[in-house]
């Protein structure tokens, strides 16, 4: 350790002291100077202080305690002095403590590379050094980093301070910027405007990072759609830039604000403190009520389509489980739980990619076919592309790509007739198999990964309409059966398509997982319009007893006639039993059918389809909000695909690309981060503290590259951001 000599004179016994000027240290023995030496001339220090202990004008333990140094290092010298003599600190190259090639000239030539910014991994291979040496005469003290660079990402209030100064707040937790937040209070601020300033390790500012992906997937876009919120200190921006960092940064709903660091999470906006969770909600239900939601995600989807050109839409529905009480929802299947449950069923459209364009809430049990004729295909054409489109009179306007849910003929060929659109989807009920020896090998590619089918295509007669069918063969023998309208493509294109709707089930499961895909934004429910038909529940009841007599009649009967059965093998002394219990069944099975004909009786009485103003008042049914869900889905969709456009940046740095490649952009976004505010040059500077591993650290090297080039602008302010790394 080296020492540390003070600029005043010290003392370090009673007769003995010291002090440094000009880089010369002096000490003084009663008031007398007696030796002196440079402040970097580490040999003539031990040996001065070894002297000083040696002829008893100080102890060791006074040498360590005035330069901050260890008392064993003290003693080690002077037991050297002692056995040695004065040749021991001063005869030949003394190397202790110092790496063999970096002396001299290439010590002067490393610190200057060092001040330039060079990293330490360049300039060893530049000397043709290990870069454990560089690091080591580093951790020394022989070399130092005053780069600009470093030094200017370490300006700024450490995490302590502003940590102080936050709790000494005087409105509340970080709550320093009294004026504006009384004018807001008096209803005189529109909004806060961002301030920015130089500070150091603000936790999970890596969620800037994202900022420029987010603005390219249209997340400013909402200016175009919303109205300004009422007069406050967080206004339509504030609160846009806070749902969407929560939502990288995992932070799942409003109520976990409260475990957070909000006046970090406040630097991450310009301001210095986050809303709290009442306030936030009160934002959102602002935003909400201008009922704006799927004007906002058309707007969106012009912008997705224009950037991609892409026409071939995946469509599913995703249930949603209810588990509350206040709302009279539908019972659903919920495959996934294999339960019926109280769930709302939303409608998403993706690409090949799994990324999303629209979605559509649903609200009673709308059959998917209706809601893609009804509400799917009319918002696609109405998109500016899809408009051109049909000017331009193109043969197919786009396809649809879905499952076995939408699946049938009628349907599929009126899709085509009528609206000018293409299917593909799986067939159902295939009884009968192709000849093997027709199949032959293909490549195809899925999702970017090359594979090896056995297809095979032939017309197909389905319901009085012909069909493209491909078939792919797979290695237990099983025929997969496609069945398209699409005549513009090729058989590896249709297999290529189906088989990729994978990644929009991956969409669903990702969004589960760590959006909080699920969750309830706002509490309440809305009515439904009184006149939509919907099955009569009493039918739907008395429909069900019907089907579970039908089955215990079946299992009777089965059990009947095997004792008819018996009858004709059994001894003769047996039949008597038998016909005993024969006779018993049969009275059971009378009775079951008598019940089922009455109920049967019973059902023919009602109607199917009510409407719903003729179901009680106390069940009938009525829908969640769907508007706040609407909303978060929105912000969500953006936030999937600003997180998958950075993910796909840094894709060939990892072998496991699928895995890692979101794993690295997760860690980013929650590794804290050095924020730097020139006024003077308007740049805000974004420093990335380092992460895990130096692969991840050169793959967001790469990535600093490119969100530079995009010299994106901090909403609200005319700062340029500029991102960069600390790590070497």
């Amino acid at each position: 350790m080296l020492p540390l000599f003070p600029k005043d004179t010290r003392m370090i016994s009673k007769c003995l002291g010291v002090y440094e000027k000009d880089s010369v240290v002096q000490y003084i023995a009663n008031g007398l100077p007696i030796y002196s030496h440079g402040s970097e001339d580490l040999q003539s220090f031990r040996f001065i202080t070894s002297n000083f202990i040696k002829e008893g004008l100080c102890k060791a333990t006074e040498v360590s305690r005035c330069f901050g140094i260890p008392v064993d290092s003290v003693k080690r010298q002077v037991a050297k002095l002692r056995q040695e003599g004065e040749p021991a600190f001063f005869s030949g190259e003394n190397r202790r403590g110092y790496c063999h090639k970096i002396r001299g000239s290439v010590l002067e030539s490393i610190q200057k590379k060092l001040d330039k910014g060079q990293s330490v991994n360049s300039i060893a291979k530049e000397e043709v050094l290990a870069e454990g040496s560089i690091r080591y005469s580093i951790k020394q003290g022989y070399l130092k980093k005053k780069s600009n660079q470093q030094s200017s990402l370490t300006e700024g209030s450490t995490y302590n301070q502003r940590d102080k100064q936050n709790l000494e707040a005087p409105l509340g937790i970080a709550t320093t910027r009294t004026l504006e937040r009384a004018i807001a209070a008096a209803g005189l601020l529109q909004e806060a405007v961002p301030q920015f300033s130089n500070q150091q390790s603000v936790d999970k500012a890596g969620v800037l990072f994202a900022l420029p992906a987010l603005i390219a997937q249209g997340l400013l876009k909402y200016k175009q759609i919303y109205q300004e919120l009422s007069n406050g200190y967080y206004g339509l921006q504030s609160t846009i830039l806070t749902l969407a960092f929560m939502a990288l940064c995992r932070i799942k709903n409003p109520e976990q604000l409260k475990q957070q660091k909000v006046g970090e999470l406040g630097a991450l906006i310009g301001l210095e403190r986050v809303p709290e969770t009442r306030c936030l909600r009160e934002k959102i239900q602002q935003i909400v009520k201008q009922n704006k939601g799927k004007e906002f995600n058309t707007v969106l989807f012009n912008h997705w389509l224009k950037d991609e050109g892409e026409f071939f839409f995946y469509i599913d529905g995703h249930t949603r489980i209810y588990y509350g009480h206040k709302a009279n929802l539908p019972v659903k299947y919920i495959s996934r739980q294999k339960l019926c449950l109280s769930a709302t069923t939303e409608y998403w459209v993706n690409d090949e990619q799994g990324l999303p364009y629209l979605v559509f809430m649903g609200e009673l049990s709308e059959k998917m076919q209706d809601v893609i004729e009804q509400q799917i295909i009319p918002e696609l054409k109405a998109g500016d592309i899809i408009a051109e489109r049909i000017s331009a009179k193109e043969k197919i306007l786009f396809t649809l790509i879905f499952d076995r849910e939408c699946y049938q003929p009628s349907f599929l060929h009126r899709l085509w007739e009528k609206h000018e659109v293409a299917v593909i989807t799986y067939r159902k009920n295939v009884k009968d198999k192709w000849e093997e020896n027709l199949f032959q090998s293909y490549n195809v590619s899925i999702l970017g990964n090359k594979v090896t089918l056995l297809l095979y295509e032939q017309r197909v007669e389905l319901g009085g309409h012909t069909f493209r069918e491909i078939r792919c063969l797979n290695e237990g023998g099983h025929q997969t059966a496609i069945i398209t309208t699409n005549e513009d493509i090729t058989l590896q294109e249709v297999a290529s398509k189906m088989f990729s709707r994978w990644s929009q089930e991956n969409f669903f499961k990702y969004l589960i997982a760590d959006y909080d895909f699920d969750k309830m934004v706002q509490y309440g429910s809305e009515a439904i319009d009184e006149n939509k038909k919907i099955v009569n529940p009493e039918y739907r009841k008395i429909s069900h007893k019907i089907k579970k007599l039908a089955e215990k009649i079946h299992r009777r009967e089965a059990k009947f006639y095997k004792v008819a059965e018996q009858i004709n093998e059994e001894d003769i002394d047996e039949i008597p039993t038998l016909t005993r219990y024969q006779i018993q069944a049969m009275d059971v099975i009378t009775a079951l059918k008598n019940e089922r004909e009455i109920l049967i009786t019973e059902r023919s009485k009602m109607q199917s389809k009510i409407m719903l103003k003729e179901m009680p008042d106390v069940s009938r049914l009525n829908k969640l909000k769907p508007e706040s869900k609407l909303f978060m889905n929105i912000i969500k969709m953006i936030c999937y695909r600003a997180e998958t456009a950075m993910a796909e940046i840094i894709a060939p740095h990892f072998y496991k690309e699928k895995n890692e490649k979101r794993m690295l952009i997760k860690q980013l976004f929650n590794t804290p981060a050095d924020i730097i505010c020139d006024e003077k040059e308007q740049t805000l500077t974004i420093g990335i503290r380092s992460l895990s591993a130096p692969r991840y650290n050169k793959a967001i090297n790469e990535l600093c590259e490119i969100l530079n080039q995009t010299e994106t602008i901090f909403p609200g302010t005319e700062l340029k951001m500029i991102f960069k790394t600390q790590a070497d």
